[in-house]
């Protein structure tokens, strides 16, 4: 049998761009060679989407504050609803026939369902949670409602839009809330327009910043814990990874700190926890898993707190795999290697469209 092409999607419109170049560059570096093939498709930050040489796909590679896709490749359009053929190139070009899509363009427009929608009406695999489970998980608001009701503890919240957010009564949510407080977009990640304030003029800025990256917002208590993560994997059967635990040094975990800050936080693994606190951390971050109706993969943030509390933070659907990302090093530490883990997540995704091929079969046949 011949290799496997993967296609890597990355890139975007979102503002977590550069840190998806560096987890591509990563994921191409690991894949395993001997089974599978690759194309790399880049996302600019127009949302174009360009075919890539894998020689030379990123500019200024190794530094985090200048790292740019190379956008020289042919450009790329979609064929819905058809089994082969699915990408085009605007130069006539033959575009290799794509076997499982690997997207890790991390943000809106990546990870909250739309590519995942794409990639459905594509008629192909991809790895990570679907359309549903990538949108809940994105949404703060949603996400939070749905772990509540599934019985686990999130921190107390209220959530405004647009047109609500000018009559928010920064005192009334000091009074509900507590200080400090964090202000943060709806529907992003890696920490991007998140604020801690500590008084009124902050939070209007807060405010402000946060309503400029999404038309939600929320304002959060401030959780006094340690801050663990742990990574789960799965389909049917999810599991989940050791515990580590994220020391910000820095005011909070912001997104200089996660992947530009040299000193600005350490992460340690495995968490210097009791192992009962550790068991029960790793239950509810596959309950939360289920909850949120994710498959194939999710890094869950918690907070332990001093009397023993889990508080979930949020769900990340489609989590980083640069250098420093902690979900493929919580899998290290689980006995699963970064190759080991690509590959694994590689056939998640073929089962899963295996199944649904099966379903839409059925549905086909019986109507």
């Amino acid at each position: 049998m011949g290799k496997t092409r993967v296609g890597i999607i990355f890139g975007g419109r979102s503002a977590e761009h550069e840190v998806s170049l560096q987890s591509a560059k990563n994921i191409l570096d690991a894949l395993d060679k001997e089974r599978f093939d690759v194309s790399l498709i880049g996302v600019d930050k127009q949302g174009l989407w360009h075919l890539c040489d894998t020689a030379g796909f990123l500019l200024n590679a190794d530094d985090p504050k200048r790292i740019a896709l190379d956008t020289s490749g042919p450009i790329l359009s979609v064929l819905p609803g058809a089994e082969r053929g699915q990408l085009l190139a605007a130069d006539g070009r033959e575009v290799p026939q794509l076997d499982v899509v690997f997207p890790i363009v991390h943000g809106t427009l990546g990870e909250d369902g739309t590519l995942q929608g794409l990639l459905r009406t594509l008629n192909l695999p991809f790895a990570g949670p679907g359309v549903l489970g990538s949108a809940a998980a994105m949404d703060k608001d949603i996400a939070k409602r749905l772990l509540r009701d599934a019985g686990l503890a999130v921190a107390p919240f209220a959530c405004f839009n647009h047109v609500t957010a000018a009559a928010a009564d920064y005192d009334a949510l000091v009074a509900q809330l507590g200080l400090p407080l964090f202000v943060k977009p709806a529907n992003q990640g890696s920490s991007v327009g998140v604020s801690k304030v500590r008084n009124a003029d902050e939070f209007a800025t807060a405010m402000a910043l946060a309503l400029s990256f999404d038309h939600k917002v929320l304002v959060e208590s401030a959780i006094v814990g340690r801050e663990i993560e742990c990574a789960v994997l799965g389909n049917n059967l999810p599991e989940a990874s050791v515990c580590g635990e994220v020391l910000v040094h820095d005011d909070f975990y912001a997104y200089d700190t996660k992947y530009i800050s040299a000193s600005g936080a350490e992460t340690v693994i495995p968490a210097d926890i009791a192992a009962d606190a550790q068991q029960r951390i790793r239950e509810i971050a596959v309950r939360a898993y289920q909850a949120l109706d994710c498959i194939g993969m999710a890094r869950v943030d918690v907070f332990l707190t001093e009397a023993g509390d889990v508080v979930i933070n949020e769900l990340n659907t489609l989590p980083g795999f640069t250098k420093i990302s902690m979900y493929p090093k919580l899998w290290g530490a689980s006995g699963l290697g970064y190759t080991a883990l690509i590959t694994r997540l590689i056939e998640l995704a073929l089962e899963r469209h295996a199944a649904d091929k099966g379903l839409r079969s059925s549905i086909s046949t019986s109507a």
